[in-house]
């Protein structure tokens, strides 16, 4: 059984058990919590998808941890006038792990 959710303007698959890295969410740690933006719920072959979510459907999630990416490097130059500027950025992400799909 698996499920496609929404969050943080991406999209998701998802099944129960698996551990997944969506963008930063205000939650505390081990607080349980739902997504309820489900568009696609597939229950051994037999699929149900939204328009563009499914009514009452969701799948319940607990926060592990939160935690910021690899830095990415932004560099700009130009080559005769001796411009360049170096810049950094560190996103912030949230590791949940899925426990149950309700559909």
């Amino acid at each position: 059984m698996y499920a496609v959710i929404q969050t943080g303007g991406k999209q998701y698959r998802v099944a129960e058990g698996e551990i997944l890295r969506v963008e930063l969410l205000e939650k505390e740690l081990k607080e349980a919590f739902t997504f309820d933006r489900v568009l696609l719920v597939d229950n051994e072959g037999e699929l149900k998808v939204g328009k563009p979510t499914l009514e009452g459907a969701t799948v319940s999630a607990e926060v592990i941890c939160h935690d910021r990416r690899k830095k990415v490097f932004i560099f700009k130059k130009k080559r005769t006038t001796t411009y360049q500027r170096t810049q950094g950025h560190r996103q912030g992400y949230t590791e949940v792990r899925i426990t149950g799909i309700q559909a």
